[in-house]
């Protein structure tokens, strides 16, 4: 039960000084204090600031917070039909994957299988293997494969014609 405790204070501590409040709503709940990971199980919907992510499943894995015994998240890892919202100062995206891996030290989330992603600013729409949003600079990249490669898709205004 460490962990529980863990999770929910680590929730309003996550990135140092910055306070955003974690909400995750599932139909099943587990920790394992051994192994420093908490699992959701069951329609999970995760909410952090305007950052929203729906999921089947959600592991948190957690690690050690440097000069303390407390216990921070390193990482999120959701599966099963995940969508997600993600806000950044600059960009607004949308997407879905097989799986999506959070890192909230670095700010980044990767998206593995089957993604999908829009930029909702400008709408433009990428698909790839695996697609790479990181929150603090608003960069993104994307991987392709032999079988499906990277496709972009945008839409560009064309002067009048006559």
């Amino acid at each position: 039960m460490k962990l529980l405790a863990a999770l929910l204070v680590s929730s309003t501590l996550l990135l140092g000084q910055q306070t955003e409040q974690l909400v995750i709503d599932a139909k099943k709940f587990e920790a394992n204090d051994q192994k420093d990971i908490s699992v959701f199980t069951g329609d999970v919907k995760i909410k952090m600031g305007k950052d929203k992510i729906n999921a089947q499943k959600l592991e948190i894995f957690f690690v050690t917070k440097k000069e303390s015994t407390g216990k921070i998240p390193s990482k999120y890892v959701a599966t099963g039909k995940v969508d997600f919202e993600i806000i950044t100062e600059e960009k607004h995206y949308i997407g879905k994957g097989n799986k999506i891996i959070y890192s909230p030290i670095d700010q980044e989330y990767t998206v593995i299988g089957n993604g999908f992603l829009q930029e909702k600013n400008d709408d433009k729409k990428i698909y790839g293997e695996k697609i790479y949003v990181n929150q603090l600079s608003g960069d993104a990249k994307v991987n392709g494969d032999d079988n499906k490669p990277v496709r972009i898709i945008i839409n560009i205004e064309r002067g009048s014609q006559k």
